[in-house]
């Protein structure tokens, strides 16, 4: 669609115009996004917090949400990208945003711009802002998209910044260095305000940064930190002691790292918003995010996980390896062109015994042929024949043919992109 859409028009018109009126999806630099948000005054006097990373963004925007709408506060929160509708990028109250809503935001968005042309995600996150100003929420979560120096999530003037883990992705717009990406992801902090770093070695360009500008540094191992048992676990930070909290509810060994960060947000701006103990016991439990080493009730044990990285790869391992025992493991792949899929493969190694290598749909796609070259080479079967590598044209025929292969008492995991996740939880919703 080329034509401007009216309100009359439905969300999907509305996100395929957006997709087709800006030269590149991705153009960094926040000069027109900041000039658009000037004229749509899109300021209020909640809270905001920025979380950036390049793991655990999601997580720990979940935890922030869930805590604070358990200590009664009004919470707005952004996050990207989406698994099956693109409504799951905005929430108020922890109620998905409907289309009406996101429309009428675009619509004014559309008017406002004038001559200035924007990103998708750039259109999308200051419908999100005017939807929290709007609804005058007491408190905003916002994910970064990419980076953080020239995301459009960065024209906020947050109140805390988080950067939960600094490892090696999207290396054509950030740098193939972890200090080449940490000073991209540091330029989420803000002079004189909280500014969190959970990666318990960050790299020192995010360090110099923060000195530099002035930030109130929160760092892991020294300013907050957590100690558990099987049966709790504890938060230490600055001034505040958190006892006998419960494991969150999103599973995985790098969750408490990620609820730390929350915590210390949340202690660094307890002046402005109280949070009782009760909340966050209540938070960390109620706290969701599909796709995040999700386990589907029932048999055959299926695993539905984003990882797409190899820091994200090795997490993803890591918790498989925390499991019970299994007498095989059904691996469903998809990734796209982008991602460094030999180190992802890697990461999994031989915990893997039958690997479907799905094609991908779009421009960024990496075909399902070239990742079980990959995995041949790198694995090459063993005395047992073992792995076996089979193609696919699509990650829902790649989960079928593992179904079809896989007993009940064994498990399939499905990984390497939110497509190949949304692909198969799509055909699982569907029965």
């Amino acid at each position: 669609m080329t034509a401007v859409p009216t309100e009359q028009h439905s969300l999907d018109e509305w996100l395929a115009y957006l997709e087709s009126i800006h030269s590149t999806s991705i153009d960094m630099g926040l000069d027109r996004v900041n000039e658009v948000a000037k004229r749509l005054d899109i300021d209020w006097s909640g809270v905001k917090i920025i979380v950036g990373g390049t793991n655990g963004k999601g997580s720990t925007c979940a935890m922030l949400e869930s805590i604070y709408l358990a200590a009664g506060y009004s919470v707005g929160m952004y996050t990207s990208p989406h698994l099956l509708h693109f409504n799951e990028r905005i929430r108020l109250n922890g109620i998905i945003a409907d289309d009406a809503s996101i429309i009428a935001q675009l619509a004014h968005i559309e008017k406002v711009r004038a001559e200035i042309t924007l990103t998708y995600f750039e259109y999308t996150t200051l419908a999100a802002l005017l939807l929290f100003k709007q609804h005058n929420v007491d408190i905003a979560v916002l994910e970064v998209g990419l980076g953080g120096r020239l995301d459009a999530v960065n024209i906020v003037d947050a109140d805390c910044s988080i950067v939960t883990s600094v490892n090696i992705d999207h290396t054509q717009w950030l740098g193939n260095t972890r200090e080449e990406i940490g000073f991209e992801k540091a330029h989420i902090f803000r002079a004189g305000k909280p500014a969190i770093c959970s990666d318990p070695e960050p790299p020192q360009s995010l360090l110099d940064y923060a000195n530099r500008i002035g930030a109130d540094l929160w760092l892991f191992g020294k300013d907050f930190n957590y100690s558990g048992d099987k049966q709790q676990w504890a938060f230490a930070g600055r001034t505040q002691r958190r006892n006998a909290l419960a494991y969150p509810a999103l599973r995985g060994a790098n969750q408490l790292l990620n609820a730390s960060a929350a915590l210390a947000a949340i202690e660094s701006l307890r002046s402005r918003l109280a949070v009782p103990i009760q909340a966050i016991r209540e938070g960390l439990l109620q706290a969701s995010l599909p796709g995040r080493f999700q386990i589907l009730p029932g048999q055959p044990t299926v695993i539905l996980d984003v990882a797409h990285n190899p820091h994200a790869a090795a997490v993803l391992a890591h918790n498989l390896d925390g499991m019970a025992y299994f007498p095989y493991t059904h691996g469903v792949i998809g990734m796209l062109n982008d991602k460094d899929c030999e180190e992802v493969i890697k990461k999994m190694g031989r915990r893997i015994d039958h690997w479907y290598c799905a094609s991908l749909p779009g421009d960024r796609a990496r075909s399902g042929q070239d990742i079980a070259t990959k995995v041949t080479a790198l694995f090459p079967p063993d005395k047992d024949g073992l792995p076996t590598v089979t193609v696919h044209d699509t990650p829902v025929s790649a989960y079928e043919a593992a179904r079809e292969k896989m007993a009940n008492d064994d498990r399939i995991v499905v990984f390497g992109s939110f497509v190949t996740v949304a692909a198969v939880m799509q055909k699982l919703n569907k029965g």
